[in-house]
């Protein structure tokens, strides 16, 4: 159930029916191309993800959604312009069969948007029970649901006291609570359902005391936000590399232009005041200046975004980076990314519906609430309270593969080795 069916939406969809058909392969999904060691480097597991752990199948997935725009999903995928013409006409009807339903929208959150496929209510209680509807109407023909944000970034929100509690939030719908936005309401009304949520954008959303406290009432995994795709996943290569050597970095400038929809949405100040949070907050914790004030105490980070319509979906992230090492002596580093951000965003979606619906029925997983273990994937992993996010993308990654060994009673892998040389 994917709220917000544009490029990302379109192109996961029509990504998995390509794959589904046998005339394109499912790159980029660590779910059905990745392996999973199994015991000592001599034992020589190693299956498939997809044969190692229940996850649903391709085969299993149905798709639904809504959207500000009446367009069904072929029509907006070639408005999207993300897949090509002749590759979109072998999967168009099955795209042409799927039309959101209307969205609940305020062009408040979203300035640079306006829409005309949208609910009307009398409060925002009443928009959340239409979407429970939804939601339940859907369960009499799916047998299990994840729901997926690929929406735009809303204005950027703070937490609010209507946040703390259910209470407190129940109360906000009914008052039309301006801290409450639409991103929320779906949230709420997918956890008072029992379906697991995941926040593709960096809005504000399950990052909440109440939507913890439903997640963990009603036994519904969550996860973080805004999918880890471009310039943010390099960074999180890049940044552990620096501190596993002890080089400093001085200063990193990243700017990134695009000219898809989320590019315009980006251009108002508020929605892209949302996104820089999200995308700043990696350094500092990966990097940790508190313990090394010598390497990355003075480092200076800068982001910026600009919307440049002729580039469309095709995104370039640039950076530079400037670093230092033995005796102080600088030297600096060029990265030109030149990156197709639905491309990189939808098999991270697949993977997410796949392994949320996978946590919610493992015994171990679904009654925590958050699942940390799929930080891998997010700008903006979600912790316990009192935890720091981790965003090292290799420590992410055998967090991963340890909880899904963990759930199927393998052994945990440390990497020691030792017992080879005894």
């Amino acid at each position: 159930m994917i709220p917000g069916m544009g490029s990302v939406a379109t192109t996961l969809v029509a990504g998995v029916e390509a794959v589904r058909k046998g005339i394109a392969k499912p790159i980029g999904s660590l779910t059905q191309m990745g392996t999973i060691r199994l015991g000592k480097r001599t034992d020589a597991r190693s299956p498939l993800i997809k044969d190692f752990v229940p996850l649903a199948k391709l085969d299993d997935l149905c798709f639904t959604g809504w959207d500000i725009f009446a367009d069904n999903m072929f029509e907006a995928a070639r408005v999207a312009r993300v897949l090509d013409r002749d590759q979109l006409e072998t999967v168009r009807p099955f795209l042409e069969g799927i039309r959101p339903m209307p969205a609940v929208f305020d062009q408040h959150y979203v300035k640079r948007l306006n829409g005309t496929n949208v609910k009307k209510g009398k409060n925002k209680r009443d928009l959340a029970e239409q979407l429970r509807a939804d939601i339940q109407a859907y369960k009499k023909v799916t047998a299990r649901q994840v729901m997926i944000w690929c929406g735009s970034t809303e204005i950027f929100l703070t937490p609010a006291a209507v946040h703390q509690s259910l209470a407190a939030f129940e109360k906000g719908l009914e008052e039309n609570d301006i801290n409450i936005a639409p991103s929320m309401i779906y949230a709420y009304a997918s956890l008072q359902e029992g379906v697991p949520f995941a926040m593709g954008a960096p809005n504000l959303t399950v990052d909440l005391p109440v939507m913890q406290e439903l997640s963990r009432q009603n036994n519904t995994p969550i996860t973080g936000k805004d999918f880890k795709t471009g310039q943010t996943f390099m960074k999180t290569v890049l940044a552990p590399a620096f501190k596993a050597r002890m080089l400093g970095v001085s200063g990193w400038y990243s700017t990134n232009i695009l000219g898809n929809r989320d590019g315009e949405v980006l251009d108002d100040p508020e929605s892209f005041k949302t996104k820089e949070e999200s995308k700043l907050s990696v350094l500092d914790f990966i990097l940790q200046p508190e313990l090394y004030p010598d390497l990355y105490k003075d480092i200076y980070h800068k982001v910026r975004i600009n919307y440049y319509p002729p580039r469309g979906d095709n995104k370039e992230g640039w950076d530079n980076i400037d670093i230092f090492g033995w005796l102080g002596y600088p030297m600096q580093i060029k990265v030109d990314f030149l990156c197709r951000d639905s491309i990189l965003a939808a098999p991270i979606a697949l993977d997410l519906v796949l392994f949320l619906d996978l946590a919610a029925r493992s015994p171990e997983l679904k009654g925590l609430g958050i699942q940390e273990w799929l930080s891998f994937y997010w700008k903006s992993p979600m912790t316990a309270p009192g935890l720091y996010p981790e965003h090292d993308l290799f420590i992410q990654l055998m967090k991963l593969k340890n909880t899904l060994r963990h759930i199927k009673g393998e052994s945990l892998i440390t990497h020691l080795g030792l017992e080879y040389y005894d």
